[in-house]
Protein backbone atom coordinates (compact mmCIF):
# COMPACT_ATOMS: atom_id res chain seq x y z
CA UNK A 1 0.00 0.00 0.00
CA UNK A 2 1.52 3.48 -1.09
CA UNK A 3 2.29 6.34 1.58
CA UNK A 4 -0.19 9.21 1.54
CA UNK A 5 1.14 11.98 2.07
CA UNK A 6 -1.25 14.83 3.86
CA UNK A 7 -1.64 16.76 0.36
CA UNK A 8 -3.11 14.06 -1.39
CA UNK A 9 -4.60 13.17 1.00
CA UNK A 10 -6.30 16.36 1.37
CA UNK A 11 -6.57 16.67 -2.27
CA UNK A 12 -8.44 13.22 -2.58
CA UNK A 13 -11.21 13.35 0.47
CA UNK A 14 -14.54 13.71 -0.61
CA UNK A 15 -15.32 14.92 2.93
CA UNK A 16 -13.14 18.54 1.80
CA UNK A 17 -16.13 20.72 1.45
CA UNK A 18 -17.20 19.76 4.95
CA UNK A 19 -14.21 21.21 5.84
CA UNK A 20 -15.26 24.75 5.03
CA UNK A 21 -18.65 24.29 6.72
CA UNK A 22 -17.26 22.58 9.61
CA UNK A 23 -14.81 26.15 10.06
CA UNK A 24 -17.61 28.14 9.32
CA UNK A 25 -19.66 26.57 11.84
CA UNK A 26 -16.97 26.99 14.13
CA UNK A 27 -16.82 30.73 13.66
CA UNK A 28 -20.64 30.76 14.12
CA UNK A 29 -19.45 29.56 17.86
CA UNK A 30 -15.79 31.87 18.25
CA UNK A 31 -15.00 34.02 20.84
CA UNK A 32 -14.40 37.70 18.72
CA UNK A 33 -11.33 38.20 21.30
CA UNK A 34 -9.33 35.03 20.03
CA UNK A 35 -10.17 35.57 16.14
CA UNK A 36 -6.68 36.75 15.36
CA UNK A 37 -4.23 34.85 16.92
CA UNK A 38 -6.78 31.30 16.58
CA UNK A 39 -4.68 28.48 15.06
CA UNK A 40 -6.41 25.18 13.90
CA UNK A 41 -4.76 22.17 14.12
CA UNK A 42 -5.02 19.13 11.03
CA UNK A 43 -4.70 15.74 12.88
CA UNK A 44 -4.53 12.51 10.85
CA UNK A 45 -4.77 9.68 13.06
CA UNK A 46 -3.64 6.24 11.69
CA UNK A 47 -4.84 3.55 13.55
CA UNK A 48 -2.97 0.28 13.92
CA UNK A 49 -4.76 -2.45 11.91
CA UNK A 50 -7.96 -3.39 12.65
CA UNK A 51 -8.09 -0.89 16.13
CA UNK A 52 -10.04 2.01 14.27
CA UNK A 53 -13.46 0.92 16.32
CA UNK A 54 -11.46 1.30 19.15
CA UNK A 55 -10.10 4.43 18.57
CA UNK A 56 -13.14 6.05 17.76
CA UNK A 57 -15.14 4.64 20.92
CA UNK A 58 -11.99 6.25 22.96
CA UNK A 59 -12.87 9.34 21.22
CA UNK A 60 -16.46 9.40 21.24
CA UNK A 61 -16.61 8.48 25.20
CA UNK A 62 -13.79 10.10 26.70
CA UNK A 63 -10.91 12.19 24.03
CA UNK A 64 -12.98 14.90 23.23
CA UNK A 65 -14.03 15.59 26.35
CA UNK A 66 -10.73 15.73 27.70
CA UNK A 67 -9.96 18.04 24.61
CA UNK A 68 -12.57 20.44 25.86
CA UNK A 69 -11.27 20.11 29.44
CA UNK A 70 -7.84 21.39 28.31
CA UNK A 71 -8.72 24.19 26.31
CA UNK A 72 -9.02 22.31 22.80
CA UNK A 73 -11.93 23.27 21.12
CA UNK A 74 -14.02 20.06 18.56
CA UNK A 75 -14.15 21.52 15.29
CA UNK A 76 -15.05 18.41 13.44
CA UNK A 77 -14.47 14.41 12.98
CA UNK A 78 -13.96 12.24 9.97
CA UNK A 79 -12.85 9.26 8.41
CA UNK A 80 -12.30 8.34 4.85
CA UNK A 81 -15.28 7.36 2.66
CA UNK A 82 -12.93 5.31 0.08
CA UNK A 83 -10.51 2.46 0.30
CA UNK A 84 -7.40 2.07 1.18
CA UNK A 85 -8.08 4.63 4.21
CA UNK A 86 -11.71 3.69 5.19
CA UNK A 87 -10.77 1.30 7.45
CA UNK A 88 -7.46 3.16 9.16
CA UNK A 89 -8.00 6.67 9.32
CA UNK A 90 -9.25 9.04 11.49
CA UNK A 91 -8.90 12.93 10.50
CA UNK A 92 -10.02 15.92 12.71
CA UNK A 93 -9.43 19.66 13.27
CA UNK A 94 -9.25 21.51 17.16
CA UNK A 95 -8.81 25.39 17.27
CA UNK A 96 -6.66 26.37 19.96
CA UNK A 97 -7.05 30.25 21.22
CA UNK A 98 -3.17 30.61 20.10
CA UNK A 99 0.09 28.52 18.88
CA UNK A 100 1.60 28.98 22.40
CA UNK A 101 -1.61 28.24 24.18
CA UNK A 102 -1.36 24.92 21.85
CA UNK A 103 1.43 23.76 23.21
CA UNK A 104 0.21 24.68 26.48
CA UNK A 105 -2.82 22.45 25.69
CA UNK A 106 -1.78 19.56 24.87
CA UNK A 107 1.33 19.54 27.50
CA UNK A 108 -1.92 19.70 30.44
CA UNK A 109 -3.76 17.26 28.10
CA UNK A 110 -0.68 14.51 28.05
CA UNK A 111 -0.47 14.85 31.92
CA UNK A 112 -3.79 14.55 33.05
CA UNK A 113 -4.53 11.56 35.01
CA UNK A 114 -7.34 9.96 33.37
CA UNK A 115 -6.40 10.49 30.06
CA UNK A 116 -3.10 8.85 30.95
CA UNK A 117 -5.76 6.44 32.59
CA UNK A 118 -8.30 5.69 29.77
CA UNK A 119 -5.34 5.63 27.21
CA UNK A 120 -3.47 2.87 29.16
CA UNK A 121 -6.98 0.83 29.40
CA UNK A 122 -7.60 1.48 25.79
CA UNK A 123 -4.13 0.13 24.81
CA UNK A 124 -4.49 -2.67 27.03
CA UNK A 125 -4.75 -5.10 24.06
CA UNK A 126 -1.73 -2.89 22.01
CA UNK A 127 -1.85 0.66 20.61
CA UNK A 128 -4.05 2.10 18.90
CA UNK A 129 -2.26 4.23 16.23
CA UNK A 130 0.85 3.73 14.18
CA UNK A 131 1.09 7.15 12.94
CA UNK A 132 0.26 10.73 14.33
CA UNK A 133 0.14 13.69 11.52
CA UNK A 134 -0.52 17.49 12.71
CA UNK A 135 -0.43 20.24 11.17
CA UNK A 136 -1.42 23.92 12.63
CA UNK A 137 -3.26 26.27 10.02
CA UNK A 138 -3.86 29.70 10.08
CA UNK A 139 -6.69 31.34 8.22
CA UNK A 140 -5.62 33.34 4.97
CA UNK A 141 -6.39 37.55 4.51
CA UNK A 142 -9.35 35.95 2.34
CA UNK A 143 -10.90 33.19 4.39
CA UNK A 144 -14.36 34.47 4.97
CA UNK A 145 -14.10 36.14 9.16
CA UNK A 146 -14.24 34.38 12.15
CA UNK A 147 -16.50 35.99 14.67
Amino acid sequence: MPAVTRRTLLESLSAVPLLSAALLAASQRADPKQASTSVYELRVYHAAPGKLGELLVRFREHTTKLFEKHGMKNIAYWTPVDEPDRDNMLIYILQHPSREAATANWKSFQDDTEWKRVKEESEANGKLTEKIDSTFLALTDFSPPLQ
